[in-house]
């Protein structure tokens, strides 16, 4: 029994031990099977998962001001430097190898000289081409750098030094902040803003393709004559003038320093061309601080009710419906407090009995509301009508990116009410950005001629013109002529006699029209206010339209008057100083002596 037993136990055993071998055997089989035969297609397979194509980055466009020469947004090439020691001799690499870790070490100062020679041993006497190819550093270098690089040991020796400069464009704004926003960015989800993210297709370029090779640390360029060369992105050229923007930006930024605002925006245009000069938009951080967060000039975060500025729309409809009606036509506009069309409306003073001109110019709320209730009141839509006529529901059409749609209601709305058309007509119930109503105001300055504003006037391709933009005409005539002379008398009138008498200038003409408007928040008006002021300059001769708005001011004054008139000055000083300095004859200059 007992032998039956050890016999069975020692069967099992040499059963075990032949399964193991048996198994052992197959396995060494396997790999001696993929190693011999199938080596070659393995080998094949893994080269080509570490090879791919990727895509190589286009260079981007440049955007430039109206010159054609200040450079507002630029891509400067940088590089990240990498080593392939596997191009590199040997003889030349013992004789080198210590001169260029010394000048890596100096260079970078990230580690010492013996520290950088033992990488490159390394990475030269590594026997698998994918571990020899190293980055020397992650700090990205400039071009001057790069062509000191290039004077080293060994790297001196081009392709045969084995120094590979791997390219990272960066974008670079020579002016820093300014026009910041208006500029604006494209982040890596291709999301953004401004001019960047407006003519994204046009400034990117068309990127290339080149084949890389995964290796530990990065993708090692495959030069085998089969990449495609990225195209490089097409130039812009706006309208913007570097000069009227840096003084926009410097008036807007004190105003709002010195009434502790919460944001604002200024928009210089060209009256005749609709070319935008300058825009600046300066909102307060958390810091404190002013920096350029968001386009309040024609985007959402800027779409407001206008208040008093306008007016203007009110009476040119009034003018347009009625021309019968005279400046010097008498409204009596009681003690500052009156209901009309079913609310009661208020002014600052009680102005007693002012003329239509004297209504304006003082910016009466009861005077406007008792004058539209009177003439439009049987019939709102009539006036809704003028106010489609004049373009102002519709958005301009803008060329950048992000313009707010205008809101104005109109009697068949459900929101419409019996005080709709009197709270309406002085610039409530209504939201307008601040784009929107400067191309109104520019129309009455341009003969009755609305234009699109436009700031981009040209796509370039090095010294080729692709595109080129002029501002469409919007609509050939706003309103007659009679009304457009009532209209400019009125304007003349704010700042002769008016609201906006304090920044009436000596040499030169101001016509515009001031704004004040509660700010509507948790469902009622508040003690807030929004500044604004719009016209143009020279009155006369109108070459430049004009808006500021400054927002919620919490010290100094809190009217148009007080906030934003002053900012308009500033911005018509500076455009004027400039445009009679560059009218002034030079003076011929007394050659120096020269000796014979």
């Amino acid at each position: 029994m007992k032998g039956s037993v050890k016999k069975s136990i020692v069967t099992r055993v040499r059963l075990a031990f032949l399964g193991v071998a048996i198994f052992s055997g197959a396995i060494a089989w396997k790999i001696s099977h993929i190693q011999y035969q199938e080596g070659a297609k393995w080998r094949a397979l893994e080269q080509e998962r570490r090879i791919s194509y990727q895509a190589v980055p286009a260079t981007r466009g440049n955007i430039f001001s109206d010159d054609g020469k200040s450079i507002m947004a630029t891509s400067l090439p940088f590089y990240r430097v990498a080593w392939d020691p596997g191009v590199v001799e040997d003889d030349a690499f013992r004789k080198g190898v210590d001169s260029l870790a010394w000048h890596l070490a100096h260079f970078f100062g990230d580690r010492s000289k013996d520290e950088y020679k033992r990488r490159l041993i390394t990475a030269h006497n590594a026997a698998d081409p994918a571990v020899r190819y190293i980055r020397l550093n992650s700090r990205q270098i400039n071009f001057q750098e790069k062509k000191e690089l290039t004077t080293w040991p060994i790297f001196r020796a081009k392709r045969r030094g084995g120094v590979i400069f791997e390219k990272v464009d960066k974008r670079f704004r020579p002016f820093g902040g300014l026009a910041q926003r208006t500029v604006g960015f494209v982040n890596e989800d291709r999301n953004g803003a401004g001019l960047e993210f407006t003519f994204q297709q046009k400034l990117a370029g068309r990127a290339g393709e080149a084949l890389y090779e995964r290796v530990p640390g990065g993708m090692k360029p495959v030069y085998d004559g089969s990449e495609i060369k990225p195209q490089p992105g097409y130039d812009i050229k706006t309208t913007l003038d570097i000069n009227l923007q840096d003084g926009a930006e410097d008036a807007l930024y004190k105003a709002l320093v010195a009434n502790d605002a919460q944001y604002g925006c200024a928009i210089l245009m060209e009256v005749k061309t609709g070319e935008i000069k300058a825009v600046a938009n300066l909102g307060k951080a958390s810091d404190g601080t002013y920096k350029e967060d968001y386009n309040y000039a024609f985007a959402d975060q800027g779409r407001t009710e206008p208040g008093s500025t306008f007016k203007l729309a009110s009476l040119m409809a009034l003018f347009e419906a009625h021309p019968e009606i005279q400046l010097d036509d008498i409204v009596d506009t009681g003690n500052g407090r009156m209901l009309i069309g079913g609310a009661v409306k208020t002014d600052t003073h009680g102005y007693g009995k002012v003329t239509v001109q004297q209504v304006f110019e003082k910016s009466s709320n009861i005077g406007v509301a008792k004058l539209i209730n009177q003439y439009f009141s049987g019939n709102p839509s009539a006036y809704t009508d003028y106010l489609k006529r004049f373009g102002l529901p519709k958005p301009l059409g803008f060329q950048m990116a992000g313009e707010a749609l205008p809101y104005i209601k109109d009697p068949k709305d459900r929101t419409w009410s019996r005080t709709s058309l009197t709270t309406m007509c002085i610039g409530y119930e209504l939201k307008i950005a601040p784009l929107q109503t400067l191309a109104f105001y520019n129309a009455v300055a341009n003969g009755g001629v609305k234009v699109q504003p436009i700031i981009v006037k040209e796509i370039k391709q090095a010294d080729q013109v692709l595109e080129q933009f002029e501002a469409p005409v919007l609509n050939p005539k706003i309103c007659s002529d009679e009304t457009l002379r009532k209209l400019h008398a009125m304007m003349e009138g704010v700042v002769l006699e008016g609201t906006a008498r304090k920044i009436r200038p000596k040499d030169y003409s101001i016509a515009g029209k001031t704004g004040t408007a509660w700010k509507f928040k948790n469902g009622h008006y508040t003690k807030t206010y929004s500044t604004s002021f719009c016209g143009f300059f020279p009155a006369d001769k109108p070459k430049y339209s004009c808006i500021v708005v400054i927002d919620s001011p919490s010290k100094g004054g809190w009217s148009g008057a007080e906030v934003a008139a002053p900012v308009f000055r500033d911005i018509a000083d500076r455009c004027m100083a400039r445009d009679q300095a560059s009218q002034r004859p030079m003076l011929a200059r007394v050659p120096a002596h020269r000796s014979p």
